[in-house]
């Protein structure tokens, strides 16, 4: 008859199955431990990868800075000549106008000049003309200054700044000096107006 000793290899069995727990639990820890360490290194990696971006993006956005910095010099640079050329150009156009102005201003003070008037000087500073002579009478003086302010280059008023009597000598009559001052405005011009008022003539002296 044969007999088994089921005993023997109950505690075989039982001793066996605690090494094979370990090794289980052994393995196990030292899986998650790669894990792990996996994750930490693409963690990492990933991490350079994304500062690197970074560093790049900056370093693009720094020179799309810098040349755009270049292109608003340039464009200033563009501007301002711009300006200086614009200033050229009506500086030229105002000395073109004004060329013809002395012409002018000659042209219309003979044409309003009477009878018994005459000029021993003319003075010009920017568009104010002073106009100095001799005349025969107040009235003769009165058409010059209405004859100048009628004419559409002299604005009103023309003033009488003075006016005084000189004795008659043996070698001339009696006349009567004066000094006028008008501002002159040719036509195309844009002269600043003169200040409103009216012309007065100062007293008769006799001299």
């Amino acid at each position: 008859m044969i007999r088994i000793n089921l005993l023997a290899t109950q505690k075989v069995s039982s001793s066996r199955a605690p090494i094979d727990t370990g090794q289980k639990i052994a393995f196990g820890g030292s899986l998650i431990l790669l894990l792990a360490a996996a994750f930490a290194f693409w963690s990492y990696w990933s991490l350079g990868q994304s500062a690197a971006q970074v560093e790049r993006d900056i370093e693009e956005r720094k020179r799309e800075e810098a040349r755009l910095v270049q292109v608003i010099s340039e464009v200033r640079d563009f501007e301002a000549r711009r300006a200086r050329l614009q200033q050229r150009v009506s500086l030229i156009e105002e000395l073109r106008r004004g060329q013809t102005a002395p012409v002018h201003i000659l042209d219309q003070v003979s044409r309003s000049l009477p009878e018994l008037v005459w000029l021993t000087r003319m003075s010009q500073s920017g568009y104010d003309i002073t106009l100095e002579g001799n005349c025969m009478s107040l009235t003769a003086l009165s058409d010059f200054v209405g004859a100048l302010e009628h004419s559409r280059y002299f604005n009103r008023p023309v003033e009488i700044i003075n006016s005084e009597v000189v004795a008659a000598s043996a070698a001339s009559p009696e006349l009567i000096k004066f000094v006028i001052r008008g501002r002159f405005q040719m036509s195309g011009l844009q002269a600043p107006a003169a200040p409103a008022g009216t012309a007065q003539a100062k007293g008769v002296t006799r001299g």
